[in-house]
């Protein structure tokens, strides 16, 4: 994906292993990160570069998670940010006093970093309908997600559901090599059972529907180990 494109999101947490875990998975889902271990450094930050999100947390040094909430929402600038608080502090009574402080949501640690990542997108999607409607860009390959629609070299390419899954997760992850295995569980679903052979089987249609004869097939084979989205030879 298009850097600028990427969901810039803003990690609140003093605690370093946490914030290497969600910086881990969140950019490997497509989003960038930056990231503050203290409620005046979040501030700044978010003045500064206006990131589509904020995870935050509630025990900061300096100033608790609460009250940070609560001067984003007070500044012009940063009190349409859509904010998910992450906490250890699971009572019916926290989750409401977080919410009203102007929390968009409210996750309890320990927390899945893939229910992290659809919380953000939903999020997201009420807050800035435009971020889920972004275009997907590799080499000279276009993909609008809104319109369903792939061009390459301004022409139009035609892609059943599954080349279309297969393409969107490729672009999405760009030059990261996924094996037959990882593409089914995250292309096809946990509950969908296919034989493993049947991704090469769609690759093929992909690279058949994608490549003219003169063009470079962005669909790597890389032996013994997968596929991947790459402007290197195959």
């Amino acid at each position: 994906m298009n850097a600028a494109l990427k969901p810039l999101v803003l990690i609140v947490e003093d605690e370093a292993d946490i914030v290497t875990l969600l910086k881990y998975n969140l950019e490997k889902d497509g989003f960038r990160v930056v990231t503050a271990t203290d409620g005046e450094e979040a501030l700044l930050l978010a003045g500064e570069q206006t990131p589509h999100i904020v995870l935050l947390d509630w025990m900061l040094p300096l100033m608790s998670g609460l009250e940070v909430c609560r001067q984003l929402r007070r500044n012009a600038k940063t009190r349409d940010i859509p904010i998910i608080m992450l906490t250890a502090r699971g009572e019916e009574g926290d989750r409401v006093r977080g919410l009203n402080s102007g929390a968009d949501d409210y996750i309890t640690k320990p927390f899945s970093p893939t229910e992290l990542v659809a919380r953000m997108r939903a999020v997201l999607r009420r807050a800035s309908p435009g971020m889920t409607d972004e275009t997907l860009q590799f080499a000279d390959v276009t993909m609008d997600l809104a319109a369903h629609r792939v061009r390459r070299n301004g022409r139009d390419i035609h892609l059943g559901p599954t080349e279309f899954r297969l393409l969107r997760h490729f672009m999405q992850h760009p030059g990261r090599v996924f094996s037959r295995e990882q593409l089914l569980d995250l292309v096809w679903g946990h509950d969908v059972y296919v034989e493993p052979r049947t991704v090469d089987v769609h690759i093929r249609r992909l690279r058949k529907a994608m490549n003219e004869e003169t063009e470079l097939d962005l669909i790597r084979t890389v032996r013994s180990a997968g596929y991947a989205l790459d402007t290197k030879s195959v």
